[in-house]
């Protein structure tokens, strides 16, 4: 998270977490804004602050995780780890609780003695957060073992701060009323549900949970509507379906590798093509209210000098290229060499560069398809400017000494395919996704 950018995806009308690669690894919108909480791991206070001023805006709380047992988390000292280190957890919490706008939480697991867990309890209620979640088990235990009602239920009157019972599942919450079961037994304020809620999410609804089919129907098109990755999607399913994993549902399941083939196994292939033809509409309507470019050279307000151009290789010599032409001149006249800043915006998935020379900033207004070519019309831009040659086809101008050949760009398809460190590049910095508006939601979602 600490990687992200905060984009607003106006054609999902969502808030979008997207990581240089181009992930986006936390969507929300502003339906559940009131209502979801961030839950993050870390072992670092200041972190996880700059995590928590990231997101809190679009969030109705902070979570720390203390609880989560898996290698992944825990040897970066992360999850229950940091029980074992009850000052580093009083410094993320009371870093969070004095930083951050949010109500501030922490999920713990109980520790092998009742007086050590109250102990640690008493210590991170003093960090002022808002609630504690306690996992009744081990750190060492697993979904077999029995949660211990009785553990949570001794620091459930210890502390003045509300307490959230979790480890229910299977063995105690199944339905709806057996939630309130669970509360009674734990004496705790409220009742955190993860596997069963996984398994049905319908388990909230007080009249009884829905067909699983209905459940499993819905979630789909949630996750149609609002482009999860199919990967996760399949997770989601495979815990809904468990024992019926077997079944011709559950093989053309496991062996989906898109969205789309998820929902050709639910019987939603016609709402996947309408969905994604919407969606593509959205797209087209927000592109075309794009103003048309100038082609005359412009300097904005930032100071970047702009012209609408672009690198069409067929008019360019495939031995000599404009990236390759300025960073010859740039050694002639003695300059730093180029730094190309290159950005990606998810509405389209195409790319803009940037490219600094002698302290002056330079890019083409018209958007590529690969980060290459965007690259060579920002060098465009600038040799332009500069009234230089660019390597076409039939230019007259100073030969380049000879040095390691810049391969023709080609296109990929993959925005995101490595590419070979080239002359001038040394110094550039990673793409970032990016883009901005505001768009209300689709009607029904």
């Amino acid at each position: 998270m600490l990687q992200c950018k905060r984009v607003v995806n106006e054609v999902l009308s969502t808030v979008d977490f997207v990581a240089p690669d181009d992930r986006v690894v936390f969507r929300t919108c502003e339906r559940e804004q009131s209502r979801v909480v961030f839950q993050m791991g870390t072992s670092d206070a200041e972190r996880a602050l700059a995590v928590a001023r990231l997101v809190e805006n679009d969030v109705a709380g902070i979570d720390v995780n203390m609880g989560c047992p898996k290698e992944y988390s825990t040897k970066g000292g992360m999850g229950a780890a940091l029980l074992s280190d009850p000052d580093k957890i009083e410094k993320i919490l009371s870093t969070l609780v004095k930083g951050t706008q949010r109500p501030v939480t922490c999920k713990i697991r109980i520790l092998p003695s009742l007086e050590d867990t109250l102990s640690l309890v008493k210590r991170i209620e003093r960090t002022g957060i808002a609630a504690i979640a306690v996992h009744g088990r081990k750190r060492e235990e697993r979904p077999q073992h029995p949660v211990s009602c009785e553990a949570i239920k001794a620091i459930a009157e210890t502390l003045s701060i509300p307490v959230i019972a979790n480890g229910g599942s299977h063995d105690h919450i199944q339905g709806y009323l057996d939630i309130q079961d669970f509360r009674q037994a734990t004496a705790a304020s409220s009742v955190m549900v993860a596997r069963a809620a996984m398994w049905n999410p319908s388990i909230f609804l007080k009249e009884g949970p829905r067909p699983l089919e209905e459940v499993m129907q819905k979630y789909i098109r949630y996750a149609v509507q609002y482009d999860n990755h199919y990967t996760n999607t399949k997770y989601c399913l495979c815990q809904m379906l468990r024992e019926q994993l077997e079944s011709p549902q559950g093989r053309l399941l496991h062996a989906a590798q898109s969205s789309q083939e998820i929902c050709e196994a639910f019987g939603l292939g016609a709402f996947y093509e309408e969905t994604t033809r919407e969606l593509d509409a959205r797209r087209a309507k927000l592109l075309a209210r794009s103003p048309e470019e100038v082609e005359e050279p412009a300097e904005d307000t930032s100071g970047i000098i702009k012209m609408a151009v672009k690198f069409d290789r067929r008019a360019y010599s495939p031995q000599i290229t404009p990236k390759m032409c300025l960073l010859e001149w740039c050694r002639r006249e003695k300059l730093a060499q180029p730094v190309y800043e290159t950005v990606q915006r998810p509405l389209d998935r195409l790319f803009c560069s940037v490219v600094t020379v002698a302290e002056q900033k330079y890019q083409s207004t018209l958007w590529d398809k690969s980060k290459k070519l965007a690259e060579q019309a920002a060098a465009i831009v600038c040799l332009r400017s500069q009234g230089l040659p660019e390597g076409r086809l039939g230019e007259e101008g100073p030969s380049l000494h000879k040095r390691k050949r810049e391969a023709p760009d080609q296109d990929t398809g993959d925005p995101r395919a490595q590419e070979p460190a080239m002359p001038g590049e040394l110094c550039k910095k990673p793409f970032l996704a990016l883009a901005s508006g505001k768009e209300s939601p689709l009607e029904g979602w």
